[in-house]
């Protein structure tokens, strides 16, 4: 019998109750392609391969991946890719179709790294329902000036609207985790909200901006990596970018809208164009 192996931070998801309701939640279409992270033992699968169009299945754990031939590879409708999700282009994945819907129980070690990846490929990837630990939802969720706020928080605002969906308790799953998971549904867009032309720079911003959570922005700003902190030396140093964006320097990058990091980003693109 084959068991969940901590090293890929594995629980199964066994409670048929939320199985369903994680269904409904997605109401898959026989006209759509799903794709499922994390095919796992199959219990979502069984449910997803009913309803949807196609369903394409991903998963890492090559001992896995006989037990799923097995019990689904005789559905036309079922595609098994074996692979890793941080590394796959869904955008090939799901061809022939242009966009699919994708639906993940992720395993807590790397949740927030694939869902970074899942908005890196939002072309394709119109919608999310994601299982993920509570805590990381709670930091997604967070809002400016809040303790929970962080980079994944400004990320997620920036490409997704989010929506919470139910709590799952520990004990739908095997092995039994020692926390809650939350459900919830991520609707992409493919531009922000605010125009900023150098995507890449906004997040050295405010992956620099979070860096020392207990330091100033302006602190955090000042001992930025080399390359971003030439460019902003460039701009007149720290204290002179952030009174260009309106952002008081004495300010922590929690307390920062998804605007003001445009605003920042856009003030600093100015300067080294």
């Amino acid at each position: 019998m084959l068991r969940a192996k901590k090293s890929l931070g594995q629980n199964f998801l066994v409670d048929g109750h939320v199985i369903e309701k994680i269904v409904r939640a997605v109401e898959p279409s026989a006209s759509e392609t799903i794709v499922e992270i994390g095919a796992g033992m199959g219990a979502l699968t069984a449910r997803l391969i009913d309803k949807a169009g196609r369903l394409v299945a991903i998963e890492f754990d090559a001992d896995l991946i006989p037990k799923l031939e097995e019990r689904f590879g005789a559905s036309e409708n079922f595609t098994l890719v074996e692979g890793d999700a941080l590394r796959i282009n869904l955008c090939d994945a799901i061809a022939p179709a242009k966009s699919a819907r994708v639906v993940a129980n992720l395993p807590y070690n790397i949740s927030t790294a694939i869902l970074q990846r899942l908005l890196e490929q939002r072309v394709c990837v119109p919608e999310m329902v994601l299982m993920l630990q509570r805590e990381v939802v709670d930091r997604i969720t967070a809002a400016p000036a809040t303790s929970e706020r962080g980079y994944l928080s400004v990320l997620v605002e920036a490409y997704a609207e989010v929506e919470k969906l139910f709590d799952v308790a520990p004990t739908a799953f095997r092995p039994v985790p020692k926390v809650w998971s939350t459900v919830i549904r991520l609707r992409t867009h493919e531009r922000m909200a605010f125009e900023v032309k150098d995507e890449k720079l906004l997040w050295q911003l405010v992956s620099a901006g979070f860096a020392q959570r207990r330091k100033t922005i302006f602190n955090n700003l000042r001992s930025a990596p080399e390359d971003l902190r030439g460019s902003i030396e460039t701009a007149g140093g720290a204290q002179s970018l952030l009174a260009e964006a309106f952002i008081e320097p004495r300010r922590r990058a929690e307390t920062l809208t998804l605007e003001e990091w445009a605003r920042l980003s856009a003030s600093l693109e100015n300067h080294n164009s």
